[in-house]
């Protein structure tokens, strides 16, 4: 597919009028995070999984200053002990799940430079072994850290939830919902993360 050379912005509003209201009243903010560091990326997701964004960060912090220079390398993480490791406010399954991540970077890596060889569905199939690590991990990995600008989280909740407000979906679920949000982010390549992006920052008119 050929990429446009338009603003995503200005793009994403010619293709759809739903989605041109949504950034009209919409100030977006993009930002890289992580430095490219994937590795770091990945054990942050694991620490952030099912806890709030304030207690994800007071954990992921208590766990960086367990290591040497406040990064927690993988020869690192895999050769503490899950008692130092729980201190840090880690559940035992957590613990597993960033071991699970150490282990593989030891034994496979996880590179930006190596990713940057890769397309987005072989990225995920890449990753998506590791145990503790889903599609939607790697989602977020692609669109916040590779900054990778064609991504459909289609399984965010919040994603769904301001797609089915935006565009007055009330009688569809399941499989039939997926289609049909499927079918509307198809206007949006080759930026829907672009789209995305707009759709977490979007407050809805709650008064109709």
């Amino acid at each position: 597919m050929k990429i446009s050379t338009k603003d995503p912005a200005i793009f994403l509003s010619e293709k759809d009028p739903i989605m041109a209201t949504i950034i009209e009243n919409t100030t977006l903010y993009h930002k890289v995070d992580y430095e490219k560091d994937v590795y770091l990326a990945l054990l942050d997701s694991v620490v952030s999984q099912q806890i709030s964004v304030k207690a994800a960060d007071s954990i992921f912090i208590r766990f960086k200053a367990l290591f040497e220079n406040n990064y927690p390398s993988a020869e690192a993480v895999v050769s503490k002990s899950e008692e130092e490791l729980r201190s840090a406010g880690l559940s035992f399954q957590k613990i597993g799940y960033l071991r699970n991540v150490a282990h593989f970077h030891i034994e496979r890596g996880i590179h930006y430079d190596q990713f940057q060889k890769l397309s987005d569905e072989e990225i995920v199939q890449y990753l998506i072994p590791i145990k503790g690590i889903g599609r939607w991990t790697v989602e977020m990995l692609l669109m916040f850290v590779m900054d990778r600008p064609d991504i459909f989280p289609i399984d965010d909740l919040v994603v769904r939830q301001k797609m089915m407000r935006g565009y007055d979906i009330n009688d569809l679920k399941g499989r039939a919902l997926y289609n049909k949000l499927n079918e509307i982010a198809e206007s949006w390549r080759p930026f829907r993360s672009h789209a995305s992006r707009y759709l977490w920052k979007w407050k809805p008119d709650t008064s109709r």
